[in-house]
């Protein structure tokens, strides 16, 4: 004996209404996000948009290249205080086959890396088609680079310990174009993302120091062992 078309019916119609309660939570929450964005970039007396497509495509590399980002929303633009001046900066939400994964922080530099830069958390599973060349642990991260030689010449031990007290909670910093970046989850809040860009803007004064005749400073990072730059995780 063959479930009752009335029973199929119900079934649906219990899963339309899931869904619909599913859709408007998340809009919900987006919504939150949207005002609470707002208010921050009005308070800092920064520009909000609610979306910019061009933005996203401007960087390739870390949590953009592996989430496929879309479009950046809720962007907040401004400028903040390092101890080496003023930099431009970004805060925006990834978008993602109509998700949220990831909220970017991103400092710009005055000039140039000589190398994409990423530098993942062992804990993430960072693999992705188009993964930059794997140079090793460094610190609590995983670093890659699209240039081997010129990125060890970025990485030094004051990088390292930079990187590794920005969190646990963001996955990726990295250096692209003349900009560095982070991501985070996408919850983060304003007070996290403050701390974030202070700590970015370390970042930043560390690898592009105002003073045109210094380098980025500190003794250079060196693998733990002569086989360490071939390894991946555990």
């Amino acid at each position: 004996m063959g479930i009752p078309a009335w029973v199929w019916f119900v079934i649906a119609a219990i899963a339309l209404v899931v869904g619909l309660v599913l859709l408007a939570a998340d809009r919900t929450r987006e919504g939150s996000r949207n005002r609470e964005r707002m208010r921050w970039a009005d308070l800092r007396g920064w520009q909000f948009v609610e979306e910019d497509e061009r933005l996203a495509k401007q960087w390739s590399g870390g949590a953009l290249g592996y989430f496929g980002a879309e479009a950046a929303v809720n962007v907040v633009a401004g400028s903040t205080f390092t101890s080496d001046g003023r930099r431009p900066v970004f805060v925006f939400d990834i978008e993602a086959d109509g998700q949220i994964p990831a909220v970017v922080v991103a400092v710009r530099c005055n000039r140039a890396h000589p190398a994409l830069v990423e530098l993942w958390l062992a804990s993430v599973p960072f693999q992705r088609a188009d993964m930059p060349e794997l140079l090793g642990p460094v610190g609590q991260r995983y670093a890659f680079a699209d240039d081997p030689e010129a990125a060890r010449r970025v990485i030094t031990q004051e990088l390292v310990d930079a990187a590794d007290a920005l969190g646990g909670d963001v996955g990726v910093a990295w250096l692209e174009s003349e900009w560095v970046l982070a991501s985070a989850a996408p919850q983060a809040g304003p007070s996290r993302l403050e701390r974030l860009l202070r700590d970015l803007g370390e970042i930043a004064d560390i690898v592009d120091p105002f003073d045109e005749d210094t380098g980025p400073g500190g003794r250079h990072w060196q693998p733990q062992t002569p086989g360490a730059a071939q390894q991946g995780p555990a």
